[in-house]
């Protein structure tokens, strides 16, 4: 501490560039201070340092295990971020002079790197804008902000003292208990379990924080409803979606999507308080909806749609501009070849000519190539074992082909199965209208494609670059991939992980067929760690662990890519 000190005071009003002689470790009473990189001046991305403590005092329990450990890494991050918020005064001087910032944590509970629990020591990684006076160093203000704020940091958020022991420990329980409630659903032959009790509305489309005010607790319909045994909360029930296809069904604004938008969630665990703590759905269920203009290469898409005008053969399908139902199509297959149990769908964000056809547009269109998803939901269940949850409000066709139906009426649900069998006798449909309610047609899993890791240009003038940009984006070299349309990508963290993951793929060049190059970056986040993805940015501390799914389709939109079917 008094070897920092004396350098700021060195250095005091020199030129920007002399807080590089900040570099390296600093002695503190209780942890020590690593200055890892110090920006070039006030306006560049800020400088990154790392805060070890000396010992791990915290009750071991927390972290005994790896589900428990990241869930208390998780735990520690926001109690930093807590910390930050009420310490740190804010900007200083020109630039982002002043700033102290940690990963910011969304609802979702994640691994992340910002943060590391060891059995010896806890290590916050974080980002600090050294104060500035013009292009000048601004010593007093460093002094403040490394001398006194980042202490008062590390012991508000670092130290058991200060940290509250039952809220941690509920913290670390919340997350073992939906790991363990999803690790159910296959033994129970569910892909989704929805907790009564649970808050499923948001507080609007720009925030992901529960909706207080007005907000109608879920309540399980009593058909659907099932007990599980939770590790630490003991007995929980809720509503319990079987597999095969589901259909969600009502009226509009009546909480069909939000169900939907939880379940889709459900892939992760959520904090305390959150809403959707034991709303949980299989791990890889991935959610579909029609992508218009998107990027595709070589992507078999012949089981849903057939050879289109010009005899352009579907099995290979590649287009820069892919239309409705053309991109739904491709969205599915490259599902299928990544791996996926459940798909979720919903009417409002699917292309109408790829989710049904009738009678009428049959007679008039004999030349087709269209197979609506209709007729492909029931043999994706009994030929692959994929299971569909489809929302739906006003295509009465899909009644035929569900195994179950659920009524949403004023956000509460309701189980519709035996009604909607006595609306398909009130109303049989004609014997063309839906081919696929006697079983639909036969469907294989997609062919495989190798993918041409030259492809991926990463070339950004002198460098090689792979970066995320917020959660709905990532860029490769030269090229913007947009991302807008993955709805379960959760925070930017994952972005960035996801862009160094592609990124040493490309760099690496070697191809791959899709799944083996997902698979092998995922193994090597297994073994090493998830700091130890290429290091395009140089930060460590900004990355969150994505699912293999959104490797898999971040890497299937990037426009350069080219891939081969195998």
């Amino acid at each position: 501490m008094r070897k920092l000190e004396t350098t700021l005071d060195r250095i005091d009003r020199k030129g920007y560039g002399a807080y590089k002689d900040l570099s390296g470790s600093h002695d503190f009473d209780d942890f020590t201070l690593f200055i890892d990189r110090v920006q070039r001046d006030p306006f560049a991305p800020p400088s990154l340092v790392r805060v070890r403590t000396k010992a791990n005092r915290f009750d071991p329990p927390l972290f005994e295990n790896p589900v428990r450990r990241f869930a208390f890494e998780d735990f520690l991050t926001r109690c930093v971020d807590e910390a930050i918020r009420k310490v740190v005064r804010g900007n200083r001087g020109s630039g982002g002079s002043g700033r102290i910032e940690i990963q910011s944590p969304s609802q979702i509970v994640l691994p992340r790197t910002a943060m590391v629990v060891d059995g010896e020591y806890i290590e916050a990684r974080m980002a600090v804008g050294l104060p500035a006076r013009g292009r000048s160093v601004d010593a007093k203000a460093a002094k403040d902000m490394l001398l006194e704020e980042l202490p008062e940091i590390v012991r508000r958020a670092l130290s058991p003292e200060n940290v509250d022991a039952e809220t941690a420990l509920r913290h670390v329980e919340t997350v073992e208990d939906a790991e363990s409630l999803r690790d159910l659903l296959p033994s129970l032959g569910l892909v989704a379990f929805v907790a009564d009790g649970a808050m499923l509305p948001r507080e609007s489309g720009a925030s992901d924080r529960p909706l207080r005010e007005g907000s109608i607790p879920f309540e399980s319909p009593p058909e659907m409803r099932i007990p599980v045994e939770l590790p630490n909360r003991g007995e929980v029930s809720g509503m319990g979606i079987p597999e095969g296809v589901t259909l969600v069904a009502g009226g509009g604004f009546h909480g069909k999507s939000t169900l939907l938008e939880a379940i889709s969630l459900g892939v992760y665990d959520h904090v305390p308080g959150d809403g959707r703590e034991f709303v949980v759905s299989r791990g890889d269920s991935v959610k579909i909806r029609a992508e218009d203009g998107r990027s595709v290469s070589g992507v078999d898409i012949s089981a849903m749609i057939g050879d289109l005008p010009g005899g352009k053969d579907t099995s290979r399908f590649s287009t820069p501009n892919a239309s409705g139902s053309t991109s739904q199509a491709a969205n599915i297959s490259e599902a299928l070849e990544i791996g996926t149990s459940l798909l979720l769908v919903d009417e409002d964000t699917s292309a109408t000519n790829f989710m049904v056809r009738d009678e009428r547009m049959r007679e008039l269109v004999r030349k087709e190539p269209i197979s609506p998803f209709i007729e492909l939901v029931k043999p994706l269940h009994r030929n692959l074992g994929v299971s569909t949850i489809i929302v739906v409000g006003g295509v009465g066709g899909y009644l035929d082909v569900a195994d179950s139906v659920i009524l949403m009426e004023d956000y509460a649900p309701s189980e519709a199965t035996a009604r909607a069998a006595e609306a398909r006798e009130k109303f049989p449909p004609r014997a063309s209208a839906t081919p696929a309610s006697a079983g639909g047609a036969d469907v294989e899993n997609p062919s495989h494609r190798t993918i041409r890791a030259s492809s991926i240009n990463l070339r950004r003038g002198k460098k090689e670059t792979a970066r995320g940009r917020g959660t709905d984006a990532i860029e490769l070299g030269r090229e913007r991939v947009d991302l807008s349309h993955l709805e379960q990508l959760a925070e930017p963290g994952q972005t960035e992980a996801i862009a160094r993951a592609i990124g040493n793929f490309a760099a690496g060049k070697k191809d791959r067929s899709l799944r083996e190059a997902v698979e092998e970056a995922l193994a090597n986040i297994e073994r090493d760690g998830l700091g130890s993805l290429g290091d395009f940015r140089g930060n460590p501390g900004e990355m969150s662990m994505p699912r293999s799914q959104e490797i898999a389709a971040a890497m299937n939109r990037a426009r350069s890519l080219r891939a081969d079917s195998r």
